[in-house]
């Protein structure tokens, strides 16, 4: 068998192309989740706290004259800075990405029906035949 063909059959089975789909779906999903983050929770935490919160953009200098107010980009140019803010965005994404792949997923176990149990094996013919003979037997 050559490479090529080799190659091919394993391409082509079912479960690389489920990956591939799993894949680009978990990607969409992903930019949802982000949305999700800066557009939705992100407003409802700074209503909560009274004010504007806004991680992307914070961090401590770690080296270099960074200027007070200063934006993380313009920190970035300026010196080595620790963007924490960054981090904790991806943190918070990952949690909630996480959280609602496990209600999706426990969802779905819910949905799935066991399947019943097999009915019982009809015994063979001829066992049939040696348990009517038995009867009659013991009938007389």
């Amino acid at each position: 068998m050559s490479i090529a063909t080799e190659f091919r059959e394993f391409a082509l089975k079912g479960n690389v192309m489920d990956l591939a789909v799993g894949v680009i779906i978990g990607a969409a999903f992903g930019k949802i989740v982000d949305s999700l983050v800066k557009d939705v929770i992100m407003p409802i935490v700074n209503f909560v706290a009274g004010g504007q919160i806004d991680f992307s953009n914070k961090y401590w200098f770690l080296s270099g004259n960074v200027p007070g107010g200063a934006t993380l980009a313009e920190a970035q140019k300026v010196g080595t800075v620790f963007a924490w803010g960054s981090f904790a965005t991806v943190v918070l994404n990952f949690v909630i990405l996480a959280f609602i792949i496990f209600w999706m997923v426990r969802a779905m176990n819910k949905m799935k029906r066991e399947a019943p149990p097999a009915p019982p094996a009809a015994p063979a013919e001829d066992v049939v035949l040696l348990r009517e003979i038995r009867n009659q037997l013991k009938k007389k």
